[in-house]
């Protein structure tokens, strides 16, 4: 099944992450989402959660 991106328009990357607030891609993949593989898109997203908890960490 093709992933969707997770993006929800919500730019705002965090200084010490790099990880956008919104969709908790780095600038990188967010920028490059379209030319990966359907498996490196569902790798990123089943690191939502790990993400997650690196920014909640401050």
């Amino acid at each position: 099944m093709a992933a969707k991106s997770p993006c929800i328009e919500l730019c705002k990357f965090d200084g010490r992450t790099g990880i956008c607030t919104g969709c908790l891609r780095t600038l990188t993949e967010a920028r490059d989402w379209k030319k990966m593989s359907d498996h490196r898109r569902h790798q990123i997203l089943n690191e939502r959660a790990r993400r997650e908890r690196k920014l909640a960490c401050k």
